[in-house]
């Protein structure tokens, strides 16, 4: 089973299934189980098939809340900037998990999300996630009005300190990134 697949899937649930509506505040928890094409030679989930996952997430937060509509209304689209993640657990062939997802906060580039993948309750990995929302006519959308589209939150959506210093940490500035390092 593909993205593409699971990304039918996902759209059919969310216009289809009575599942609750969410506020994009809220966290969101996608069921998902575990495919012959999710696996490497080791027979569990590769590494790679995780962040495909966690686009899945973040979309289905996004569609169940209605902010997907609101952006693009707007014209706007999200996109990955920067993200970690950490491995505790292996999934292995038609296992059942969740990921979890939600917004973790904003500074003036970004938007954060703190994603989970959990099976039985127990914590598989954990990802963050940096993302920014560009215009399709060009250029970035400030923090501040993608906040005002969204509605505020009612939670404090400052970025926790360790957040905040990977993501200096990881920033490729202007000059730096046309180089290479020898």
């Amino acid at each position: 089973m593909n993205l593409t697949f699971r990304l039918l899937l996902l759209t059919l649930r969310v216009r289809l299934t009575p599942r609750r509506r969410l506020s994009l505040w809220d966290e969101s928890r996608t069921p998902f189980r575990v495919t012959l094409t999710d696996l490497d030679p080791l027979r569990h989930v590769n590494n790679g098939k995780y962040l495909s996952l966690l686009d899945l997430g973040r979309l289905d937060l996004m569609l169940r809340s209605g902010f997907w509509a609101t952006i693009a209304e707007h014209g706007w689209y999200p996109v990955v900037a920067a993200q970690t993640i950490t491995y505790k657990r292996s999934l292995t062939l038609g296992q059942r998990f969740e990921l979890r997802s939600r917004v973790l906060g904003v500074d003036e580039r970004a938007v954060y999300m703190e994603q989970t993948f959990t099976r039985r309750g127990a914590v598989v990995a954990r990802a963050v996630v940096q993302a920014r929302f560009l215009r399709r006519t060009g250029g970035t959308v400030r923090s501040d009005e993608l906040l005002a589209a969204a509605g505020r939150s009612p939670r404090d959506l400052t970025l926790p300190d360790w957040v905040s210093a990977w993501a200096d940490a990881v920033r490729i500035s202007g000059s730096e990134g046309d180089r290479v390092r020898p």
